[in-house]
């Protein structure tokens, strides 16, 4: 049990761009439930609504596209690793190339925080609600 949660993966390159995508799909919604706490109390489900808009497949890549320009080297690098992964399916409610810009996202997320960068990952998710409006 004394694993789980040691240090940040030593070689990411190793890491598929679906497992970095896995990891980043749930730091970015925890950064969503964050930021939308720090606005005060609201009710449960509205709380949920706004954080599902964040969330989203087309969210998250606009939100890419946004901070694009932004990104090191390094970090497009990472986000086209996560852009250009074989997903196994498309959510039907999803457009594909949303859905590959999201997983892009996610990926970069995902790398963030595996390499113990969450400063950069919330500063990132913070211009993010920026680019969304």
């Amino acid at each position: 049990m004394d694993t789980l949660l040691k240090a940040p993966c030593p070689d990411m390159r190793r890491m598929s761009a679906l497992d970095l995508a896995f990891v980043g799909d749930g730091v970015y919604d925890l950064l969503a439930r964050e930021y939308l706490l720090q606005e005060g109390p609201s009710p449960v489900k509205k709380l949920h609504v706004r954080k599902t808009a964040l969330v989203c497949c087309k969210a998250q890549s606009r939100a890419l596209a946004g901070l694009w320009e932004g990104l090191s080297q390094e970090e497009r690098e990472i986000a086209l690793r996560g852009r250009n992964a074989h997903v196994g399916h498309v959510p039907k409610n999803a457009d594909i190339a949303d859905y590959h810009g999201a997983t892009a996202l996610e990926a970069l997320f995902g790398w963030l925080y595996l390499i113990g960068d969450i400063d950069r990952a919330r500063e990132l998710f913070l211009l993010a609600v920026e680019v969304l409006g």
